[in-house]
């Protein structure tokens, strides 16, 4: 007598089905996406997006969207109206998150205001005027620690005033004076150690900081360009509101 296959074996049966289409589909996307785009474009990950039918397509840290075949490709924000939830803003900060605590702090220019509890870390170019009006914001917040990444990106003398900045005496007072006051930073020693501004470059990089500034905060979130003081103490409310609580170093 021929047995029927249990509803465990079916199961099983169903969901390889199932593997085996997803990735067949990822193969489609890939190659049929691959073949119009730039060389330079890389994929680098094909997978079901929250919409049945659509699929996400992640380049770096961007976010675009296409059908089952790679024929169509979508750009924008998926919305759930019903939960008001922003899905694409979620998995984006879900992708960039930082791990705060593993940032090497001992390559940052660091000050304090009042208790310093609250923390942040800026990456930010000595020459970048929205970095320079985040500076100028931060002398209305208070009980605030700021470590800052100094990264040449923008060319020109950047890198002549990252070291600059760096290798002052008093690297806060150098840092935030030329910043906020524009004041001339003084003339760096030959001798002095300036591997912290290319450690500062590589972690940019690693973490996929395209632009200045660039602020983290402990819960893993960043927020990229300059905050007001407004819109930098309610990030900072929300960070320490029940359920989210920071990683501590």
């Amino acid at each position: 007598m021929k047995l029927l296959p249990s509803f465990s074996a079916l199961a099983l049966a169903a969901l390889g089905l199932i593997g085996c289409s997803a990735q067949a589909n990822e193969d489609t996307i890939r190659k049929n996406l691959t073949a119009v785009m730039p060389k330079e474009i890389k994929i680098d990950e094909v997978r079901v997006s929250p919409i049945a039918g659509l699929w996400e397509v992640r380049i770096g840290s961007e976010i675009r969207y296409t059908d089952a075949t790679g024929q169509y490709l979508i750009e924008g924000e998926i919305l759930d109206l019903k939960n008001r939830k922003n899905l694409t803003q979620e998995r984006l900060d879900k992708l960039t998150a930082i791990d705060f605590a593993a940032l090497p702090l001992k390559d940052a220019i660091v000050w304090k205001k009042g208790d310093g509890k609250r923390r942040i870390a800026v990456f930010a170019d000595p020459n970048c005027g929205y970095c320079k009006r985040f500076e100028k914001s931060l002398q209305e917040m208070d009980n605030l620690t700021v470590y800052t990444f100094v990264i040449p990106i923008l060319g020109g003398d950047s890198p002549d005033k990252s070291r600059a900045a760096w290798c002052a005496k008093d690297s806060t007072t150098a840092w935030r004076t030329w910043m906020i006051d524009g004041t001339a930073l003084p003339k760096p020693d030959a001798k002095c150690d300036t591997g912290a501004i290319d450690r500062n470059l590589a972690l940019s990089q690693k973490i996929r900081v395209t632009g200045t500034p660039a602020i983290l905060f402990e819960d893993g979130t960043r927020a990229p360009g300059a905050l007001s003081p407004q819109q930098l103490e309610q990030r900072l409310q929300a960070i320490q509101a029940p359920g989210k609580t920071p990683k501590k170093s």
